[in-house]
């Protein structure tokens, strides 16, 4: 007999979704200090105005990564503007630099933990979509409390979220891919989708690496319910 998903509905405290371990080169240090500050997003409540110099669709991605995915969007939709979240610092920096080469104008860097961001500093309805590709998926189930789609984060992104707002999950892992699946039904604020692979969206990183060890990719497409 299947057990049930376990359903956190709070944040577990000391719990983290990242292991939080680099170290920084030089080239990630110059990187962050000459290109960080034009694309950083201003201190205090995210106003798209403000922030961004007009009034347009705002769609966060989380744990960007090199930033393949969060430059290609923002290339393939100037009309949005992509905030790209992620924690990892040598990562953050490379996407910076990508960005710079391919020239990129509406893509936006937030080096750190995306929840205190949504909490504090994101307005609810302010977001067209959410991006999360490829997270880390914990394959262990013990570490299943540490995956980042839970109970609690979709009621947070589902708040953050505008109306008919979508959140994307792609995922090479079954076994996340199953948790999602859980987690969003038990949720039940979204219509979902599967296997809706969006065309923008470079096949390169992790999702190249899982096909080539033979892998399927689940794509969640879930457009916030009224």
């Amino acid at each position: 007999m299947a057990s049930r998903p376990v359903l956190d509905h709070e944040p577990r405290e000391g719990v983290r979704t990242f292991t939080p371990r680099w170290r920084n080169s030089p080239l990630t240090d110059e990187r962050m200090a000459t290109l960080l500050p034009a694309r950083a997003l201003p201190e205090g409540p995210l106003v798209p105005t403000e922030a961004f110099g007009r009034s347009g669709p705002v769609v966060l991605e989380i744990g960007s990564g090199h930033g393949a995915a969060a430059i290609a969007y923002a290339l393939a939709h100037p009309e949005a503007d992509v905030v790209a979240v992620d924690v990892h610092v040598p990562g953050v920096a490379r996407m910076l630099a990508a960005a710079e080469e391919a020239g990129v104008a509406n893509l936006w860097v937030h080096p750190g933990d995306v929840l205190p961001l949504l909490r504090a500093r994101v307005e609810p309805a302010t977001l067209a979509a959410v991006h999360l590709f490829f997270p880390d998926p914990w394959p262990k189930q013990r570490h299943a409390k540490r995956r980042f789609v839970q109970q609690h984060t979709l009621t947070l992104i589902a708040s953050r979220l505008a109306p008919g707002g979508v959140l994307r999950i792609a995922t090479d892992i079954d076994a996340y891919a199953r948790h999602c699946r859980e987690q969003l039904a038990a949720f039940g604020g979204f219509d979902v989708v599967e296997g809706e692979r969006p065309a923008w969206r470079p096949d390169d990183g992790f999702e190249a690496k899982g096909l080539r060890h033979g892998r399927t990719v689940s794509e969640l497409r879930c457009t916030l319910l009224p």
